[in-house]
């Protein structure tokens, strides 16, 4: 390949100052020097990198969208690129190379399966779960379920950093001293790698791991790398983890040109897994391109001066009008006063519902609901920003578990009489709902209906629950034909599931879902967008459980001493995680295809990983401790950085660590607002107790709400 004299790009840039921008301009001159429109093969794609799943998405569209504007200044034909994440690279290379890595590694030759966090926890446990039982596995003041996080997010944390997992109770030695519990994480590491590895088990840890020591150093990989494309771009590099930075340099090596954007002051998934710093040492190969900032933001003119009075809150500034205060005692009145305040602005005319955000350190239940309930009631919508709840928090989903612990036996003891009545008023609902009704109006069986048939017709039995005919309600003619025959066929399915499972007709719990949902749900095609999102997710999450358990039982037969595969057992670990609230919907896609003009509700980190910009944005719980500590670092992540010294970790370090988030936050969510800031604050949290945040100073220097009314109205 003849390498190819194009400089390469280090955009440079603060927040909003169109790096991602540039790097499409980029991408488009690329494309036109590499392209031939005159050769009959196809050209070798450009390798396209972004920090986030989303990002990736919008970072496609646009450069989808520039290759079919036909300008002067873009290609005269589509130019292929591979769009991904740094995660997603590696997972995908470690799958695609796999064979490499068995022949290298003398691991078992099975087809490598991905575990989810959620499940990668769960297999954890039970494989540590002697070491958590015996007090080997540790921590004083933490449950055993973040003891196993805390050692697992370890594992990831190391490899990002390239890191050898032998390697970790030296650095956590190092960081905090000595104690014999970082030998045991050690160990218990080793065994979770080696259990995976021979069951083809992947986990975003080990994906990594195996990556930057054994794949990208394999000449046969790094011959077919050079070959597979062109260019590489990357948007947010400060976002990458230091594993980045060996790919980055592979491909500088080779001469294929190479763009990347930078904001030496974002640094959101630093702590997380990310290594700005280390990924900084690129500039030194690259053209260096510095954008200014945008001038439309309230940053370009207090950015730097709140930062500085964050730093040193005793002095009293003088706030600027632009950036206001809301202030009550109790909570409850600051969500219901900071509500009134975005009804007013929009129903005079001052600012459009897409215009406002509500920006917390962390948006519990109770302030969602809150803000949902008293903005919906006024016409105002909410969209909260990446919400999950728990699976089981919907309707659909407490069925579809319900028709499995009827269906497979020896499960009667999970099911209650309202679960039954549920699954009754939810299946008897007609196909396609009125959305001006409620839904409790138009199913067939009422609440009270489905009450007095669940008292009559329902059989409890541990092994085998039933439903009887109808005739067992002596009464039954008083519910009406449409309940009657709605309860009929619900009940002859789920008695023809029974059979078919004691036949073993029903090949996997899967398929008695999807029979299921097929039936009662037209495939759930009618459904909102965020029940037909829970829907998907939970079918994705069932289908990845039982491809699991499949995987860890065909291991196990092969040994005289492996467990006895039982359905039943398996469908009630399912039900059980479910019902634990592990489980969240957050399927993929993460957004509607259209979208609404609706408030923003949003945790801080939410905001700034979305890249969002609004004209108000409302700073709730300014005054809390959350804004500095609510976000903090994974448990040893700071020792994982490159640019670690390898001195102790004390705690001055600590509170360094969270006073450099919080003036990025601060510096961050400044710029990407246009006209206000409102700070909400109450002097009394949730629990009673008095806030006295890091931005409190800022709080009672700002211009209290009221003075302005007073003034309009005087």
């Amino acid at each position: 390949m003849t390498p190819l004299v194009f400089p390469n790009q280090w955009i440079l840039g603060g927040t909003r100052s169109g790096k991602t921008q540039r790097l499409v301009e980029q991408f488009g001159t690329l494309a036109q020097v590499l392209g031939d429109p005159q050769s009959e093969l196809p050209p070798q794609p450009m390798l396209v990198f972004a920090a986030t799943g989303d990002n990736r998405i919008h970072l496609a569209e646009q450069l989808a969208n520039l290759l079919g504007e036909g300008r002067s200044d873009t290609p005269p034909f589509p130019y292929p690129f591979d769009s991904t994440t740094p995660l997603g690279f590696f997972q995908d290379e470690v799958i695609l190379f796999y064979p490499l890595l068995v022949e290298q590694l003398g691991i078992p030759a099975r087809f490598p399966l991905r575990l989810r966090p959620e499940t990668e926890q769960e297999l954890a446990t039970r494989l540590w779960q002697p070491d958590l039982e015996s007090g080997r596995l540790k921590m004083e003041g933490v449950s055993d379920y973040f003891v196993v996080r805390r050692s697992l997010d370890l594992f990831q944390l190391a490899a990002f950093g390239t890191i050898p997992l032998e390697n970790i109770p030296g650095v956590l030695e190092d960081g905090f001293g000595s104690s014999p519990l970082w030998d045991v994480i050690g160990e218990v590491l080793q065994r979770w790698r080696e259990w995976c590895l021979e069951r083809g088990l992947l986990t975003y840890g080990l994906v990594t791991d195996l990556y930057w020591r054994y794949l990208l150093p394999h000449p046969g990989y790094q011959e077919r790398l050079r070959q597979r494309y062109r260019a590489v771009l990357a948007d947010d590099v400060d976002e990458y983890p230091a594993i980045a930075l060996q790919l980055f340099n592979f491909f500088l090596d080779q001469d294929l040109p190479g763009v990347f954007t930078f904001n030496p002051n974002r640094a959101i998934r630093r702590g997380l897994g990310a290594d700005p710093q280390a990924l900084a040492s690129l500039q030194e190969r690259c053209q260096v391109l510095t954008l200014p900032s945008p001038s439309d933001s309230l940053g370009v003119a207090w950015a730097e001066t709140l930062v500085g009075w964050v730093r040193e809150p005793v002095l009293l500034p003088a706030m600027p009008e632009t950036i206001r205060s809301i202030q009550t005692v109790s909570r409850a009145q600051l969500l219901r006063r900071t509500a009134e305040v975005v009804i007013e602005g929009i129903q005079s005319g001052q600012v459009e519902s897409q215009e406002v955000a509500i920006i917390g350190p962390g948006l519990d239940a109770i302030a969602r609901y809150t803000l949902r309930e008293i903005l919906s009631r006024q016409g105002v919508a909410v969209e909260a920003l990446n919400e999950q709840e728990p699976l089981v928090g919907y309707p659909t989903v407490r069925v579809l578990l319900t028709i499995m612990a009827m269906v497979y036996p020896g499960l009667g003891g999970m099911l209650e009489m309202g679960a039954i009545a549920e699954l009754l008023i939810i299946l008897s609902q007609p196909a396609l709902l009125d959305p001006q009704t409620s839904t409790l109006e138009q199913s067939h069986i009422d609440p009270v209906r489905a009450g007095l048939l669940v008292d009559h017709c329902f059989v409890p039995d541990l092994e085998r629950p039933t439903l009887l005919p109808i005739t067992a309600f002596p009464r039954w003619d008083r519910l009406g034909y449409r309940a009657a025959d709605a309860y009929e066929q619900i009940r002859q399915w789920i008695s023809d599931q029974q059979l078919q499972q004691q036949q073993r007709l029903i090949p996997s719990p899967v398929t008695l879902l999807d029979r299921a949902i097929q039936r009662f749900l037209l495939g759930g095609s009618h459904l909102a967008y965020d029940r037909l999102a829970a829907l998907r997710e939970f079918m994705e999450t069932a289908q990845h459980y039982w491809e699991v358990d499949s995987r860890l039982f065909q291991v196990e037969a092969s040994n005289p001493q492996g467990r006895r595969r039982d359905m039943s057992t398996s469908v009630g670990h399912f039900i059980t995680l479910l019902r634990n609230g592990t489980l969240t919907a957050d399927p993929y896609p993460a957004r509607p295809i259209t979208e609404r003009k609706a408030v923003t509700l949003a945790t801080i980190y939410q905001y700034r990983a979305a890249r969002l910009f609004h004209r108000w944005q409302f700073w709730l719980d300014a005054g809390s401790p959350l804004w500095l500590t609510g976000n903090s670092d994974l448990f040893g992540a700071p020792l994982m950085l490159q640019e670690w010294s390898g001195r102790p970790w004390t705690t001055a370090d600590v509170l360094e660590a969270d006073q450099q988030r919080l003036e990025r936050q601060v510096r961050d969510l400044l710029h990407r607002t246009g006209d206000r800031v409102y700070l909400c604050h109450s002097d009394l949290a949730t629990t009673g107790q008095e806030q006295t945040g890091p931005l409190l100073t800022l709080v009672n220097a700002a211009r209290p709400l009221e003075e302005y009314s007073h003034e309009v109205r005087g």
